[in-house]
């Protein structure tokens, strides 16, 4: 990531000094799970993106930076508030918020979070990208809601999972690179084709995000098999499932609802093997594979507008990175 960010370093760090200030509380109790948040950052490839946009058009201004911390903000209070509705007890290795505090606490800080967006948002003065930050606000909260909905029965289909992770992910990385290009002046055809990159890459990512749910790789920094405990079918069980026989695909199909519903009659980790061996059999795995490879061609065709430079080698390094990253 050190290397990725190498031609935009020197903004890099505007953008952790503006991150940091952006942080500061007079509260004690705000002040200490802020400082807990921080600390425990992950890789900032979003503020990264809004920074590479801004650069590969006009250059990276001073709007460029107060637009990264407003997204980075927003993406932060969505994890905050994400962590509070799945239920998940770890982030990035540490207890999550409401683990280490409690729920209530959880979800005031994350709407903290997001009055401090509102009020770097109202400085820019730029109704642009307001626009675009809060239409992706309202992305992230539609995913949610579409994926409780969809998800009442556990089993969606592709299109559905799909159209989950484009509200919940692929949105966000959208909207990073076209912010980022707006704020340096960009033109309509340079910022367009931006947010087109952005939304494949952020395709790519959380589809890579799902495989490592499958993973019996320690030490990715949150539990393996965490969806399925939470009754959520993704990628490569969705499309294991459509290509096993009736009679398997229903085995599977009530072996994953025991797990989801904690059942006291099975065995947890026979129970997870045997899903990770089913996804493996029937290549769901090898097929997220292949839509993440057919989302990297479309995402280096949209840069083609853009001459060969640092950043547009750094953005699709990115877009590598997405795919091939081991955690």
């Amino acid at each position: 990531m050190k290397a990725l960010r190498q031609p935009i370093q020197t903004e890099f760090m505007q953008f952790e000094q503006a991150f940091s200030q952006a942080l500061a509380a007079d509260n004690t109790l705000i002040s200490n799970v802020l400082d807990y948040i921080h600390t425990k950052r992950g890789k900032q490839l979003r503020p990264i993106l809004v920074l590479l946009s801004a650069a590969i058009c006009k250059g990276v201004t001073d709007k460029t930076i107060q637009t990264a911390v407003s997204l980075e903000l927003l993406h932060t209070a969505s994890l905050v508030h994400d962590d509070v509705v799945d239920n998940s007890p770890m982030r990035r290795g540490v207890k999550a918020i409401q683990e280490q505090w409690s729920n209530k606490i959880a979800i005031l800080v994350g709407d903290y979070l997001l009055a401090k967006v509102i009020g770097l948002l109202a400085e820019l003065r730029n109704t642009t990208i307001l626009g675009i930050v809060s239409e992706v606000g309202a992305a992230l909260s539609s995913g949610e809601l579409i994926q409780l909905h969809d998800g009442e029965s556990m089993w969606i289909s592709e299109e559905q999972y799909l159209r989950v992770i484009q509200h919940k992910t692929a949105h966000l990385f959208a909207a990073c690179c076209e912010a980022g290009a707006v704020s340096s002046g960009a033109t309509a055809r340079q910022s367009h084709a931006l947010k087109q990159f952005g939304m494949y890459l952020g395709l790519c990512f959380q589809l890579k995000d799902d495989v490592f749910d499958f993973s019996d790789i320690e030490d990715l920094g949150k539990p393996t098999m965490n969806d399925i405990r939470d009754g959520k079918a993704t990628l490569p069980i969705i499309k294991s499932l459509q290509r096993a026989t009736k009679e398997e695909a229903n085995q599977i199909k009530e072996l994953a609802e025991a797990l989801a519903n904690k059942s006291p009659h099975i065995d947890v980790f026979e129970a997870e093997q045997e899903i990770r061996s089913f996804v493996l059999r029937y290549d769901g795995i090898r097929y997220a594979h292949q839509l993440m490879e057919k989302y990297r061609k479309k995402a280096t065709d949209v840069l083609g507008i853009f001459p060969e430079n640092k950043y547009k080698e750094s953005l699709l390094s990115l877009l590598d990175y997405a795919i091939n990253r081991m955690y």
